[in-house]
């Protein structure tokens, strides 16, 4: 049997990222720190942050300001490995700005549920004419 993006873990997972992706642009902060694994060993390396530990992360979340939070995603890209293991990247737009953001995430399936464990974003360089 194949253990590579079983549909049903795939779906899973997909599901979660869609909802991550309506808390963020929401600015849903409670929503986003429950995507995370209340652990200090949860990290996010953001555009400009490095955050070690469940604390870090939250505490970014709830000092960002909530504007310019909307975004088109270009790309998605999941793959899951057993039951139990994810990974999630993808690329995206901001409105106004010819950068393309990368977002990557690390999914693994605890008693709760589905918890992001790393995190990693980043803006390519705008293209030049």
């Amino acid at each position: 049997m194949n253990e590579i993006n079983r549909p049903e873990v795939l779906a899973e997972v997909r599901a979660e990222c869609e909802r991550y992706e309506t808390a963020l642009t929401g600015n849903d902060v409670a929503a986003l720190d429950g995507f995370f694994w209340a652990s200090p060993h949860a990290l996010r390396y953001g555009a400009t942050e490095n955050l070690y530990g469940f604390e870090a992360i939250a505490a970014f979340r709830a000092a960002r300001p909530a504007r310019n939070l909307e975004r088109t995603v270009l790309r998605t890209a999941i793959t899951t490995f057993g039951r139990d293991f994810a990974t999630a990247n993808l690329e995206f737009q901001r409105a106004g700005s010819a950068s393309t953001g990368r977002q990557s995430q690390t999914w693994v399936r605890f008693p709760e549920g589905w918890r992001i464990v790393a995190a990693h974003v980043s803006l390519l360089a705008e293209a030049r004419p």
